[in-house]
């Protein structure tokens, strides 16, 4: 939804716009901007409306981060792709670093769900099984590391 010619400069607008993103789901800073942008509003307007919503509490990269990585996880995506898709929304590496730390204990056990869900909890007998396996676990996202850890049974 393109605003008003007019509208495009009025923060007021740009608010709007933003809140009605922000009561949908979380954003980064990066993706409701490039949102904003697309929707043709002013860049300088843009930048101080996310400013402000940023210091009331409104805008959180860190808050995003954390629902983000919560929401995939349970969906059976392993730290490469999580990271990958936060570095792609635009987010700070060192942000991504610690959301993901803070599961490096959970990361295994998750693999281990995933992988028994799609082929069972018998682990593959021959290497052509390995592999089709350990395939369908990286583009889950899961390093070769914990694959091999898993198929060592650990």
């Amino acid at each position: 939804m393109r605003p008003k010619p007019e509208e495009t400069t009025d923060a007021a607008a740009v608010r709007r716009s933003a809140l009605d993103l922000l009561a949908r789901r979380e954003h980064g800073r990066h993706e409701l901007l490039h949102k904003l942008l697309a929707r043709g509003f002013d860049p300088h307007v843009v930048d101080s409306v996310l400013d402000a919503l940023e210091s009331d509490g409104l805008l959180s990269d860190v808050r995003f981060v954390e629902q983000f990585v919560r929401a995939r996880f349970q969906r059976g995506s392993g730290p490469l792709k999580l990271q990958a898709e936060l570095r792609a929304r635009g987010v700070d590496s060192a942000l991504i670093e610690r959301a993901l730390e803070s599961l490096a204990e959970d990361w295994q056990d998750l693999l281990r769900v995933v992988r028994e869900k799609k082929f069972g909890s018998a682990l593959p007998g021959d290497a052509r099984e390995r592999g089709r396996q350990a395939r369908f676990l990286q583009q889950r996202g899961f390093t070769m590391e914990q694959i091999g850890r898993a198929f060592r049974g650990g």
